[in-house]
C-alpha cells in the first residue's frame, strides 16, 4: 500500500476528514491526527465493515512549549467544542507535557519529547505509528514503518521505550475481537 492509497482510504471516514480540517483551522503547532482512527478506518474499508466500526476515539497530538495544564485544557475544550457535532470522542494531548504526567499514571519513565512525531514513535504497535495533518491543500503523512502491515492486517509490537507486553496483548485482543482477520504478532516474538 502506498502513502496515497493509505491516505485515500483513511479519508473515507468523514470524521477523520472533519477533524483534520478543524485542526488546520485551529492552526495548533505540530498537530496530527494519529493512530487507531486512521488504521482502523483502513481496516474497515478492507474488510467491508462500516467505516467507523470499532473506533473508540480519535487521537490528536500537538506540540506546544507552553506545558501548563491550563494551556492544554484550553486547547482540549476548544477542540471538543468545535468537534462536538461529530458525536465522537476526540482526545487531544500536548506532547510537550506528556513527560509531566506519564510516570505517575503508568509507573514508567517518559523522557521529554521534542515534537509530536516523537510521541507517535512510542505507540505500542508499529502499524499504528501513523499521523496525518493538512498542509495547505495537501497532507503530510508520518509513517516510519510504512503501510505494509496496515494493508496486510498485521499488528506488530513496537518495542520502543516503555513497551508493555501486557498493554500490547490487551490492545491486540480487543482489536482481534473486532477484526478477526488481523494477524497479531506476539509481544515476545
Amino acid at each position: 500500500m502506498t502513502r496515497d492509497e493509505f491516505l485515500a482510504l483513511a479519508l473515507r471516514n468523514p470524521i477523520n476528514a472533519a477533524i483534520l480540517d478543524e485542526l488546520h483551522r485551529l492552526a495548533l503547532p505540530d498537530a496530527w491526527l494519529v493512530a487507531g482512527c486512521l488504521v482502523q478506518t483502513v481496516w474497515n474499508v478492507l474488510t467491508g465493515r462500516p467505516i467507523n466500526h470499532g473506533i473508540a476515539d480519535y487521537d490528536v497530538f500537538y506540540f506546544d512549549l507552553d506545558t501548563s495544564w491550563e494551556a492544554e485544557d484550553a486547547v482540549i475544550r476548544k477542540l471538543q467544542e468545535r468537534s462536538a457535532h461529530l458525536g465522537v470522542k476526540v482526545e487531544i494531548r500536548n506532547q510537550a507535557r506528556v513527560h509531566l504526567w506519564y510516570p505517575d499514571k503508568h509507573g514508567l519513565p517518559y523522557p521529554p519529547l521534542t515534537r509530536s512525531t516523537d510521541g507517535i514513535d512510542r505507540f505500542l504497535t508499529q502499524n499504528t505509528q501513523i499521523g496525518v495533518r493538512r498542509a495547505g491543500e495537501s497532507f503530510d503523512v508520518y509513517a516510519p514503518h510504512g503501510f505494509d502491515d496496515v494493508a496486510s492486517l498485521i499488528v506488530r509490537p513496537n518495542r520502543a521505550l516503555n513497551f508493555s507486553a501486557a498493554n500490547y496483548e490487551a490492545k491486540a485482543a480487543r482489536w482481534k475481537a473486532l477484526w478477526p482477520e488481523i494477524t497479531v504478532i506476539a509481544a515476545d516474538a
